[in-house]
C-alpha cells in the first residue's frame, strides 16, 4: 500500500511516519506534553525518549506492514513535527473499518490543520486503504475535537461511560463514526481481471 505525501494546510505537509522520526517526536511531544496531558494516557518517562519513540514507531510500522494500522506525522517545510494522525484497529471481511487518532501542536492549533488531515485521512482510508468505515473517539469534554470530526462528516453515535483511561482515570467518551462508501467489500477489494 502505497501512501504518498501531500501538502494539507498552512505550509503543513501529511507524510507517512518513518523511523527518523524518533528525535523530532521527542522534541514535539516534549513541548506538547502539557497541551496534550488532558486527552492521552499517562505517558511512562520512556516515551519522552529516543529509544522509546524508536521503538514506538517501529511497532505501529510493524502494525502498518501486517496491514492493522497507517500513521502519519504533520511535518513544516522545516522539518519540525506539528502534530500526527494515525488508522489503528484496521479489521477487514464484513467490518472493514479502523479507529482515528490524531494530535496537533498547541501553536498550531485554529488553523485548520486537524480538520485538513481528518479529511485528507478519511479520502485515504476509503480509496487507498479500502475502508468502509472510521471510528473516533472523544473525551466529552474535548468539544474541539468533536467540531473537527462533525466538520469533516463524522456523526455522533453514542457516549460510552468509562471508555478510556485518560490522564490517569477511566474517562467517558463521545464516539463518532464516519461511512466512506457503501460498496460491497468483497467486490471493492477484488483483484481486477482482464
Amino acid at each position: 500500500m502505497k501512501i504518498d505525501s501531500g501538502e494539507m494546510a498552512a505550509g503543513v505537509m501529511l507524510r507517512p511516519l518513518g523511523v527518523g522520526d524518533a528525535e523530532r517526536l521527542v522534541e514535539a511531544y516534549e513541548v506538547n506534553r502539557e497541551h496534550l496531558a488532558p486527552w492521552e494516557p499517562v505517558r511512562p518517562d520512556s516515551f519522552f525518549t529516543s529509544d522509546g519513540q524508536r521503538q514506538r514507531i517501529q511497532g505501529l510500522l510493524r502494525q502498518r506492514d501486517e496491514g492493522a494500522a497507517v500513521p502519519w506525522v504533520f511535518e513544516e517545510a522545516g522539518g519540525r513535527i506539528v502534530g500526527a494522525i494515525t488508522l489503528t484497529g484496521i479489521t477487514r471481511g464484513p467490518f472493514c473499518s479502523a479507529h482515528l487518532g490524531y494530535w496537533v501542536a498547541a501553536d498550531r492549533q485554529g488553523r485548520g490543520l486537524a480538520s485538513a488531515a481528518v479529511s485528507r485521512v478519511c479520502g485515504l482510508a476509503r480509496d487507498v486503504v479500502g475502508l468502509h468505515r472510521i471510528e473516533a473517539s472523544t473525551r466529552v469534554e474535548n468539544t474541539g475535537s468533536q467540531r473537527v470530526l462533525e466538520k469533516c462528516g463524522f456523526e455522533l453515535i453514542g457516549t460510552a461511560p468509562k471508555y478510556l483511561h485518560i490522564n490517569g482515570r477511566w474517562r467517558d467518551s463521545r464516539l463518532f463514526q464516519r461511512i466512506l462508501h457503501d460498496e460491497d467489500p468483497a467486490l471493492r477489494n477484488a483483484p481486477e481481471r482482464n
